[in-house]
């Protein structure tokens, strides 16, 4: 059986690819959208981070006629209302890098006091051509810190302080971050889905 993963972005395909090879079978084939024929990508137009992961998985599920894993995952910052949200990615623009999208956040949280508490939040959708088949979602707390902290991880992990560890997201290793993770917690719950499903035994 071939399982593709639907997303361009690097660090959540090690993550992703990571946690499946854990958890399903062995002849299970993984795949990812740069392993594929170029397509049209989705417009991310969901309200919410499950409509956009629901949305990717049937999208590329249809293109492709397979087995589709997608997530949709962000930060949520209680001083600014939730914001970034399903920004997150492209706080700072549509090819913001990472640094730029921390450091416009940074910015904008300057006049609110610490602490500014946070959450990673991650939805996750498995789809058939014809349907979606399962959904999850996963959600870390904790605070943002002035000063990024960290070699390991993507996005806003060095500036996102997991609650009750005293190490940022990017303090952990990557092995640690699966087992913590708002992407972590989605996959494994979507796994179990899946095998509840009877499609992997």
């Amino acid at each position: 059986m071939k399982l593709l993963i639907a997303t361009r972005n690097r660090g959540k395909i090690d993550e992703i690819k990571v946690l499946l090879g854990l958890g399903l079978q062995r002849n299970v084939e993984i795949l990812t959208l740069p392993d594929m024929p170029s397509v049209t990508e989705p417009r991310e137009t969901g309200k919410t981070f499950a409509e956009n992961a629901r949305s990717k998985a049937l999208h590329y599920a249809k293109a492709f006629n397979i087995l589709c894993v997608a997530d949709d995952s962000g930060l949520s910052v209680a001083a600014m209302g939730g914001r970034p949200g399903v920004r997150s990615a492209r706080y700072a623009g549509e090819q913001a890098t990472d640094e730029k999208n921390n450091a416009v956040l940074l910015d904008e949280l300057k006049p609110f006091p610490r602490p500014w508490t946070a959450a990673f939040l991650c939805a996750a959708a498995a789809a058939l051509p014809s349907r979606v088949i399962a959904e999850s979602a996963g959600r870390v707390e904790g605070e943002i810190v002035p000063v990024p902290r960290g070699t390991f991880g993507f996005g806003y992990d060095p500036i996102f302080l997991v609650k009750g560890s005293g190490k940022t997201m990017a303090e952990h290793t990557p092995e640690e971050k699966n087992r913590i993770s708002h992407r972590g917690q989605a996959i494994r719950l979507i796994i179990r889905e899946l095998r509840n499903s009877g499609m992997f035994g």
